[in-house]
């Protein structure tokens, strides 16, 4: 007796839903082909000595910016993880920016833990004055902007998912 309104009520949520994503996905403070900023007021450095932008310029770049206790940034991770392992071998380099989105994420040995307990072994930096993210314009955990060789932004995505999508790009900058 419900079954229509259940459908159309089904078709309205997930309508909802494809929208919301949409807004979600694209990132529009840094637009594609602006040169991406560079790493600023870091207050340390995990799996690497510091690094930068122009440094890494021939090679493509994913920045990821996240934070140790948000759970998308958490369950982002494993996808991030894979295509650092895929695609270090060929140049390709992952730089995750960890902003606190809570001063008790300020915490050194708290974030030498959370490396540790979710294995990322790529470089991390310890934005915790947010310098770079306001560098870079970010207002999302987590975020990620894939840079080109010549040190260009080529996408950007807020929120989890969109990894197929994502990877085919880090494959077409390797290719």
């Amino acid at each position: 007796m419900d079954a229509p309104f259940d459908a159309g009520r089904r078709a309205l949520v997930a309508g909802a839903s494809v929208a919301f994503a949409s807004t979600c996905l694209s990132i529009p403070s840094l637009a594609a082909g602006r040169f991406a900023p560079e790493f600023v007021g870091i207050d340390g450095w995990l799996n690497s000595a510091p690094l930068s932008m122009r440094g890494l310029r021939g090679r493509p770049v994913l920045v990821t910016f996240w934070a140790r206790s948000c759970i998308n940034c958490i369950h982002a991770m494993p996808a991030i993880k894979s295509w650092y392992a895929k695609y270090q071998h060929r140049g390709f380099v992952v730089v995750a920016v960890h902003t606190p989105e809570f001063p008790v994420e300020k915490s050194r040995p708290a974030l030498e833990a959370a490396a540790q307990r979710f294995g990322l072994s790529y470089p991390i930096a310890e934005d915790n004055s947010s310098a770079t993210w306001n560098a870079w314009g970010n207002q999302y955990w987590p975020a990620e902007y894939l840079v080109d060789q010549q040190g260009r932004i080529v996408h950007s995505h807020s929120g989890e998912g969109g990894y197929g999508e994502t990877e085919r790009l880090i494959q077409g900058l390797l290719a």
